[in-house]
């Protein structure tokens, strides 16, 4: 049989490859015709195949597989495929990393913008608003004993509100406690006009009905005493070793405000007060003066040195308003001198009644008036104790003690400051002569 130009049908090829190929199925639409060549690529749509060229032909060959094995193209030079990255790669951010950057960047926005607001807040005045804890604070609150604060601290359990019942009502006062056994010294005035009996309201509240002593209007000096256990007595101090400028407190219940605490200093020495309520007695003494502020209520109360120690009882104020008329504080303030006021105590609670210290002679008014300064006696008592140091009518007492008399009250007050014996030097003009004696002082007789 002749093979040669028969048209093969079965499908393969005996020949090897390199040969002519054989059909491997009749041409016909999408079949290229057997034994065409391979279409280039880009030539009609078509795909070179990676087999050899006769591979259509090969008789080994599948003839259900496809004709040739697709590769994707290779990319154009002029068209570059779009780049692709990805998100976990090594050196790239995060999305929690981009989401830090600008939480972060707010935080220190806010730490720096506060910065700021304080800075400009403190310059402006506005740092009073801003509230913390010192820690410091603590330590601040140990106040020293000579402190002011650590004074009222060791004083103010020893200052009571002293009230009694009277006919206009309730009187109420201040005093403090000058002895262990309850006796307490207030001024005569805010018992004056009792009709019942006084009581005493302490430092922590507690109260106790109180029986009076004594009192004498003269000195503005009364002592009542409380059945209590346990009480603490003040320290009493030296008012003659006082010096003008010298700090001190006032302590007491003024307005009914108990426990109160001002403080100033000593304003003058020696001052002359003439007080006294209308029918009553009047009152002589030569005071302590204080800028401290002292008001209604304060009356009894002491008033203390640096020291914690009382130097003075706060007694009397000085004021611009008429009489009868509420007065207030306008910083003079004036005490009984503790020396004083503690002498008659003494005497009260010794014999219910106070002396009186006296020089023996009755003044007659200033000698200003006939052109010097000094203080006329108007008489003389023949066995006082004026006349037992050489004095007569019509000397002119020009110091007492070295301190200068102007006013018949500056003799009267200032001789009643010293206790009965003490001895005063006394400087005077007789015409036209200056000489000195020494005088010493008496209690009156009655």
């Amino acid at each position: 049989m002749d093979w040669e130009g028969t048209d093969v049908t079965d499908g393969w090829d005996w020949r090897q490859p390199g040969g002519a190929p054989a059909p491997a199925r009749p041409p016909g639409p999408g079949h290229p015709p057997v034994g065409s060549p391979p279409t280039p690529s880009g030539a009609g749509g078509g795909t070179t195949s990676p087999w050899w060229s006769d591979a259509l032909a090969d008789p080994w060959r599948d003839p259900s597989a496809p004709a040739a094995v697709v590769l994707p193209a290779a990319p154009s030079p002029g068209n570059e495929p779009e780049p692709v990255s990805d998100p976990d790669a090594p050196g790239r951010p995060t999305l929690r990393q981009l989401l830090l950057i600008p939480l972060i960047t707010a935080l220190l926005a806010g730490s720096l913008g506060g910065a700021l607001g304080y800075a400009f807040a403190v310059r402006g005045g506005a740092a009073g608003t801003v509230l913390g804890a010192d820690p410091q604070a603590p330590g601040l609150a140990q106040r020293r004993p000579e402190s002011l604060a650590g004074v009222a601290e060791r004083v103010l359990p020893s200052v009571v509100t002293v009230r009694v019942a009277s006919l206009g009502g309730t009187s109420e006062g201040s005093g403090f406690i000058a002895s262990a056994d309850g006796h307490v010294i207030t001024n005569d005035h805010v018992l004056a006009g009792a009709t019942g009996k006084a009581s005493v309201i302490f430092n922590d509240g507690s109260s106790a009905p109180a029986t009076v002593i004594g009192q004498d209007p003269e000195s503005d000096i009364a002592v009542i005493k409380v059945s209590r256990t346990g009480l603490r007595p003040v320290e009493f101090g030296d008012s003659d070793a006082l010096a003008v400028g010298d700090p001190v407190l006032a302590m007491g219940s003024p307005l009914s405000l108990a426990n109160t605490v001002t403080a100033g200093i000593v304003s003058a020495l020696d001052r002359t007060m003439r007080a006294g309520e209308p029918g009553g007695p009047t009152r002589y003494y030569a005071a302590i003066q204080t800028d401290a502020a002292v008001n209604h209520g304060n009356s009894g109360g002491p008033l203390v040195d640096g020291a914690g120690r009382v130097v003075g009882v706060n007694s009397t104020i000085k004021s611009l308003v008429s009489d009868g008329q509420e007065a207030g504080n306008i910083g003079l303030a004036f005490a009984i001198p503790i020396n004083q006021a503690k002498r008659i105590t003494q005497d009260i609670i010794g014999t219910g009644k106070a002396r009186r210290t006296v020089i023996g002679a009755q003044v007659g008014g200033s000698a200003a008036g006939t052109g010097g300064a000094g203080v006329r006696l108007a008489a003389v008592e023949p066995s006082g104790p004026a006349a037992g140091a050489g004095l007569k009518a019509g000397d002119v007492i020009l110091k007492l003690n070295g301190r200068p008399m102007t006013e018949p009250t500056d003799l009267i007050a200032l001789v009643r400051k010293f206790a009965p014996g003490a001895v005063v030097a006394v400087e005077y003009r007789r015409g036209a002569d200056r000489q000195n004696a020494s005088v010493t002082l008496a209690a009156d007789a009655k």
